[in-house]
């Protein structure tokens, strides 16, 4: 997939992810690579920006397999800020495919 509409998209998708229940980072970076393909080295600076912008907050959770994890939990505000970007992407995706369909089969 093209880098700049991984860019483009990923923070909504991390958002949703998260949407749907809290979880770990490597856990976010596992269901994010579902649909596009990431490494961690791109999840986890995310996480930290969108909890800074208190977008999420944080939790420990103790672990059997070594040390606790740091839970990531979608905050008011950022439950507002997915449906405003997944709302922006609806729009914008929709201009591009009309666009295409028009102009790319005439």
């Amino acid at each position: 997939m093209n880098a700049q509409f991984k860019k483009g998209v990923l923070e909504l998708v991390v958002l949703i992810c998260l949407h749907q229940h809290d979880m770990y980072g490597y856990e976010v970076v596992s269901e994010v690579s579902k649909v596009i393909d990431v490494n961690e080295g791109t999840i986890y600076p995310l996480l930290k920006r969108l909890t800074n912008e208190k977008y999420f907050e944080t939790y420990l959770v103790e672990s059997t397999e070594g040390p606790p994890r740091k839970y990531y939990h979608l905050t008011k505000s950022g439950e507002i800020y997915k449906n405003e970007l997944k709302e922006e992407w609806i729009s914008f995706n929709r201009s591009v495919m009309k666009f295409i369909m028009e102009c790319d089969y005439n």
